[in-house]
């Protein structure tokens, strides 16, 4: 086995301190196991340990048979040990790790070294350096949108409680970087690490059942906990104190950031997101929201204790602190305090009327008139702001209320848009139901597209309803229409923010967003009338590669209906685009998928400016880069020209949202980054030759067009690729897993088509291949080389240089390379039982890979993996020793299983392997 990894000659003295962690965490974790388990068991687990590290070092042959024949050896109840002590150190070194990022931060920013890219910091100097006008830049801000949004797609293999333990050790280890701690605060800390690192060392690591969608909500309302709440006030806080001091301009900045969700929203493909759980999902958004206000409402009332005898207050204030009727003697020179006590029963009040059972911090008045909006709270936070600037107290207006007043202006009492989606072969049975019944048409279903477009457009137009009682439609037809009818029920309730959004997944067609239309129409969330206005986005999104070519067209054709335009006039002539980069890559493969999606983008840009309406493309990207993965920062500014224009939402997805948002620092530094390279994209025009180089896209295109046909040739040509694939991954194994409420195939099948991108994804990752991040592109240079020779390769090599795109497309690729293992995939391989099924489809994988290799080198002129990554490089030639063993025991407990043992040991041991794995690779899906 060849050695492709950079590596490192010594470690940087900045990560010595990441080295002392790791070890730190690495010996507290093998005292638990031998406490715990017994010295024998320790010996073993470190007899293994060295083994793998020693054969990642020296990549000796012998060290592999010494290592294989160790794991050989154990017996069941040794397995499941090596397995969870591996499992725990990648856990223990993915903390140490995320915690040395954020203390790599803090010096960098402390030593005044130049800012990175991604940081805001360095996107505001280049905004000022360009320059960018104080002008042209409000308007931005005035314009833009930008929005993570949150899904619950099952890739998370981690249990809320594993993940609660974490957030405690990292706090623990965070503390010991701080200055004034003796060495008995350090012993002290060491007894607390040791203390939870038993404590996940005793805790069951798989789910024992099925995540429900109301798991699923829980689980994200937590990531407003931990991070969005507090976080995105304080980005605000920030660029506005940085603008105005740059520019010398009061800015005020609207909340262009926002962060979404679809959990509890998204209905395709899973029958358990009723109208009842997606009514509770906003119903808990409000509650963690209203909480959240009364806490720190609370907390501002026993802080703000200034005396009216030392200050002069603002009348509104008096007036509102007098509003309170508060009696108290000991409060009554204490103006602030009783304005907060007053505003503390408004909300109180307020959270009842909206059904909140939230437990009280301090007595109300029961009297208390609840807030109408939103804004009526930010109204009276604004007095108290107003009063503390009119007497110079500006520490104390700027401080946490005026990050409460900022938070308000961004979560309102819903907290979240929630998105819905369903997809559009469930709208069209459902249109089809409204027709019939309704006495206008009995074969809506039988018609070809103009047909439908014309009976469509004059129902829409028709000033009458279709919907009947509900009970009268199918099961299928009844579940959307209350679906609806709830969204109705949460415009009313909460607002239309609350819900702004409805996307049609598998779009091919402009009857798709007109049978929407229709349905929207009955519950009225499409007026009708001569004046009809629309309260929801209809968002078509995209996926198939067939789907992503016709787009342009596709949207041309619904521009050109006045009766559509009309809608779009009343919604701020913006419409919403969502490209989804799973089902486009499972479709057509890692190049094609990304050059597809980059044209249909130009494509769309195109349109649009045509048309005058403003484009907001909504990214459907995963945690892995077989699914859109990648850096956002480097994402986002490799988009094609006028495809960004200040506003963009992007999906967070599983694992991703774990790693970025469940620590409050890294939470929000990833949140700076999104700003960040919207800005640039938008207001720096950062496009490399792109513009000016159209045969960088004749290449691209040459290019794709042979790696689709060297992908479609193997996954959806080569027969017995299908019994290939489900014997040489876990793919049944992980359908077995509790991580997602969500079913891992659209229908029970075996075909590839109708399975999911995330299992799809998830079991070449785990088996070592990763073939959707990078299969076709060696074969499809090596073609253009051998046509156009050595010209050909220096064309290629000024696009990694000169286009975002293309370096963003190999740079990914080069990273899913370094965790691709053909000698580890060829174990999984001998899974397969019929020789010449197994040699001839591994033995392509394999020569594609090579050849994805060589052709890589040749274009970025490295001759090792992740050469320009060293971090990343060092950080997997130390986990890999960790994750080799899981996937070489996983290999066995694989043949066992199939083999006939169904034991729940076995089945267990799969589980925590597969859990293992991933947690080593830091994705899944």
């Amino acid at each position: 086995m060849m050695n492709l990894f950079f590596a490192p000659s010594d470690i940087s003295s900045k990560d010595v301190p990441l080295r002392e962690d790791v070890r730190l965490l690495g010996r507290i974790l093998g005292d638990t196991i031998r406490e715990q388990d017994g010295e024998e068991i320790y010996q073993l687990v470190e007899n293994v340990r060295r083994s793998a590290v020693r054969f990642r070092k020296i990549q000796d042959n012998q060290d592999r048979i010494q290592l294989e024949a160790i794991l050989d050896a154990l017996n069941p109840g040794e397995t499941l040990a090596v397995v969870r002590a591996f499992s725990y150190f990648s856990q223990l070194s993915n903390i140490a790790e995320d915690l040395h990022h954020n203390r790599r931060h803090r010096n960098h920013l402390k030593a005044g070294s130049p800012p990175k890219n991604g940081s805001l910091k360095l996107a505001l100097d280049r905004l000022t350096e360009k320059p960018v006008s104080k002008e042209r830049l409000q308007a931005f801000l005035n314009s833009a949108l930008i929005s993570p949004v949150l899904t619950a797609h099952p890739t998370e293999v981690q249990r809320k409680s594993i993940l609660d333990c974490h957030l405690i050790i990292s706090s623990l280890l965070s503390t010991r970087d701080r200055m004034d701690m003796t060495p008995e605060d350090l012993a002290d800390n060491e007894i607390l690490l040791r203390r939870f690192v038993l404590i996940l060392w005793q805790t069951r690591m798989l789910r024992t059942a099925k995540l429900t969608v109301n798991d699923e909500i829980k689980n994200g309302l937590e990531f407003y906990r931990y991070t969005f709440l507090k976080e995105i006030p304080k980005i605000y806080a920030g660029m506005e104190q940085e603008l105005s001091a740059r520019y010398h301009h009061d800015f005020k900045i609207p909340p262009f950031l926002r962060v979404g969700s679809w959990i509890g929203g998204d209905r395709d493909g899973n029958p358990y997101v009723t109208h009842d759980v997606m009514q509770s999902a906003v119903q808990q958004h409000s509650s963690v929201a209203l909480e959240f206000y009364l806490n720190e409402t609370n907390l501002l009332g026993t802080r703000l204790s200034l005396t009216d005898r030392l200050v002069e207050v603002s009348d509104d204030l008096r007036a509102l602190a007098d509003a309170a009727h508060d009696t108290a003697i000991s409060r009554a020179d204490e103006p602030y305090r009783r304005a907060l006590i007053r505003i503390y029963s408004r909300l109180s009040a307020t959270a009842q009327q909206l059904g909140h059972d939230i437990a009280h911090l301090r007595p109300t008045n029961p009297n208390a008139q609840p807030y109408d909006k939103p804004q009526d709270y930010m109204a009276d936070l604004d007095i108290l702001i107003h009063s503390l600037e009119q007497h110079g107290a500006l520490y104390i207006s700027q401080g946490r209320l005026s990050n409460l007043r900022r938070a308000v202006e961004v979560f309102g009492f819903h907290l979240a848009p929630l998105d819905m989606r369903q997809h559009s072969a469930i709208h069209e049975q459902t249109v089809s139901e409204l027709l019939a019944h309704g006495g206008i048409l009995a074969n809506y279903a039988e018609l070809d597209e103009a047909a439908r477009r014309a009976i469509l457009l004059k129902t829409l137009q028709a000033d009458q309803l279709l919907m009947g009682d509900v009970e009268q439609y199918s099961e299928i037809a009844q579940s959307e229409l209350r679906i609806l009818q709830v969204a109705a029920q949460i415009h009313q309730r909460f607002g239309h923010e609350a819900m702004p959004n409805h996307i049609i997944s598998k779009t091919d067609a402009v009857s798709d967003m007109l049978e929407l239309a229709l349905m929207l129409q009955q519950v009225n969330l499409l007026e009708r009338g001569d004046a009809p206005q629309l309260h929801i986005n209809i968002i078509p999104l995209f996926e198939t590669i067939e789907d992503l070519r016709g787009c342009g067209s596709i949207m041309k054709d619904l521009f050109n209906l006045p009766y559509y335009r009309q809608l779009l006039a009343k919604r701020g002539n913006t419409q919403e685009v969502m490209l989804g980069y799973s089902d486009s890559n499972k479709d057509g493969g890692y190049v094609t998928a990304n050059w597809e999606l980059y044209k249909a983008e130009l494509e769309l840009v195109k349109v649009f400016n045509q048309y005058g309406i403003e484009l907001r493309l909504f990214h459907g990207r995963g945690g892995t880069v077989g699914r859109g993965g990648g850096p956002s920062y480097d994402a986002i500014l490799a988009q094609p020209p006028g495809s960004v224009n200040g506003q963009i939402r992007i999906t967070e997805q599983g694992e991703v949202i774990s790693s970025k948002y469940s620590n409050p620092e890294i939470g929000r530094r990833n949140l700076e980054t999104l700003v960040a390279a919207t800005m640039e994209a938008t207001l720096l025009h950062h496009h490399g030759a792109d513009s000016a180089m159209p045969e960088f896209h004749r290449i691209m295109e040459a290019l794709s067009l042979d790696a689709f046909a060297a992908y479609r040739k193997l996954v959806y040509e080569t027969p017995g690729f299908t019994e290939y694939f489900f014997t040489a991954t876990p793919i049944r194994e992980i359908a077995e897993l509790n991580i997602g409420s969500r079913p891992s195939a659209r229908r029970a099948s075996d075909r590839i088509e109708d399975l999911r991108a995330i299992p799809w994804v998830f079991s070449w990752g785990l088996n070592r291949t990763l073939l959707p991040g990078w299969f076709g592109f060696g074969s499809a240079v090596n073609r253009f080389i051998e046509r156009e020779g050595q010209t050909g390769l220096a064309q290629l090599q000024a696009m990694y240089k000169d286009w975002t795109f293309f370096k963003g497309l190999l740079s990914n690729m080069d990273m899913v390379l370094s965790k691709t293992d053909m000698g580890i995939a060829a174990s999984y391989a001998e899974l397969v039982e019929d020789p010449a099924l197994r040699e001839a489809i591994f033995g392509a994988i394999k020569q594609e890979f090579e050849e994805t290799i060589k052709m890589l080198f040749a274009v970025t002129g490295s001759q090792v993996l992740l050469h320009d990554n060293p971090t990343f490089a060092r950080s997997l030639l130390t986990r890999m020793p960790y994750i080799d063993p899981l996937n070489h025991l996983q290999v066995a407990l694989l043949a066992h299983h199939r083999a006939g043992d169904s034991s729940e040991l076995t089945k267990r041991a799969i589980h925590l392997t597969i859990n293992g794995i991933a947690t080593g690779l830091r994705n899944s899906g």
